[in-house]
């Protein structure tokens, strides 16, 4: 400080707050730090990475606590990245919202799945899921809105609609039969006035939910009668199991033109590293959506948009195969849970178990599994009430002879089967 000079004003006018709050002349001694942005306050940390942390790289620990896979992207995919490397086209700001050759593979896709024409120009290449949900909501959502989301749901959903500034409306899945089911009657009572958007993902995470028609059409009759868009993410929309069939919102009665399509290929293609994605939104809405993706996640990486190309024109057969190793998994770890309140996944990459009807909280649980050599995450957090009930099961990364080490590992950790 400088003793030999009088306080200034700005001092002056601190020592007085700082004294009306009894605290005297700590602002001296305290160095003065701007408050984050009060958004984040309702924001908490994923609780993955603390998992994964207390894992650590132990090669014995069953590794079911985070969404990756090890079964790998296509080898002409990998090819096609690898060949990008060094060429000045793949290392460019441009063009900004992505090559025009994937977007064009893009709405050949969609139109493929939806049976509804999709064109070039309404497809936004973007950085990844995260940076296409986040552009959605911005594009769709003012501050003070609200967006339906289901409970659960997967937290980077949650929160993103938070970070918008917008309001999640929560709408319970049930269990019943042993697999989830949208609560129908909570759906119908969840726009308000201020409703922007119903925010789904199908099949979901972390629950491995699958839509069936009816739920779909009351997903559908809300967006028609309350006018709202339906952002939908279709990351998983072909790993489903049992037979079904895959379904895509746009094909339904007057749902072409209120539908937003957030895809990418972490998790069909397998592609987790490449962070790419795509918007795709009908005329009306496709330039804003372009627009949001260029002041936001600006340009995908062209490296990555290469491989990418190449993955999309694959056959069917690719993800096929991929889809019948991981419902092979699904169904050994099912059968590993036999005697445990374990959800059913009906498609996707995990399931969710039941401990709070163990009497068990599930980060309790995951710690005492985690002694036992298990890392799986809490719901806590992802979703209200019934999330919080919940651990989550990663099937998608460990094959199958590792897999069947976890009921012993389970029952040790959880104690006997029902």
């Amino acid at each position: 400080m400088f003793p030999d000079r009088p306080p200034s004003k700005v001092a002056r006018l601190l020592d007085a707050r700082a004294s009306a709050c009894g605290h005297g002349r700590q602002w001296e001694t305290a160095a003065l730090t701007p408050r984050p942005a009060r958004r984040l306050e309702a924001i908490p940390g994923f609780g993955i990475d603390k998992v994964a942390a207390a894992a650590g790289d132990d090669p014995d620990v069953l590794r079911l606590e985070n969404l990756d896979t090890d079964v790998a992207p296509s080898p002409a995919a990998l090819e096609a990245t690898r060949a990008a490397v060094g060429h000045d086209a793949a290392n460019s700001w441009l063009p900004f919202t992505g090559r025009d050759d994937l977007k064009a593979a893009v709405a050949d896709l969609i139109g493929r799945r939806s049976g509804v024409d999709h064109e070039a120009a309404q497809v936004t290449i973007t950085c990844g899921e995260g940076d296409s949900m986040l552009d959605a909501l911005l594009a769709v959502a003012d501050p003070g809105d609200e967006v339906v989301i289901t409970d659960p749901v997967y937290a980077g959903m949650l929160n993103r609609v938070r970070l918008a500034g917008a309001v999640p409306r929560l709408v319970p899945l049930r269990v019943e039969g042993g697999e989830w089911r949208l609560d129908l009657a909570a759906l119908a009572e969840s726009a308000g006035p201020r409703t922007r958007a119903v925010f789904l993902m199908n099949p979901s995470f972390p629950t491995g939910a699958l839509l069936s028609a009816a739920e779909w059409e009351a997903v559908a009759a809300l967006c028609r009668e309350r006018d709202l868009w339906l952002l939908y993410w279709s990351a998983m929309e072909g790993i489903v199991f049992d037979g079904a069939p895959v379904v895509h919102p746009a094909a339904l009665d007057g749902m072409a033109e209120r539908t937003i399509t957030i895809g990418g290929v972490a998790f069909e293609w397998r592609m987790i590293g490449w962070r790419i994605g795509w918007l795709v939104g009908p005329p009306a809405i496709a330039p804003e959506l372009g627009r949001v993706h260029i002041y936001n996640g600006l340009t995908p990486g062209g490296i990555a948009q290469a491989g990418v190309l190449e993955a999309l024109r694959e056959s069917e057969d690719d993800l096929r195969r991929c889809v019948e190793e991981w419902q092979r998994r699904r169904d050994t770890v099912l059968d590993q849970l036999h005697g445990y309140p374990v959800v059913r996944a009906a498609g996707g990459w995990s399931l969710l178990v039941d401990t709070a009807a163990l009497g068990i909280d599930p980060a309790e649980a995951s710690d005492w599994l985690l002694s036992q050599r298990v890392a799986a995450t809490p719901m806590h957090s992802w979703g209200g009430g019934v999330a919080a009930r919940h651990l989550r099961i990663v099937f998608s990364r460990e094959p199958l002879e590792r897999l069947a080490l976890l009921g012993e590992r389970v029952e040790a950790a959880l104690g006997p089967r029902s």
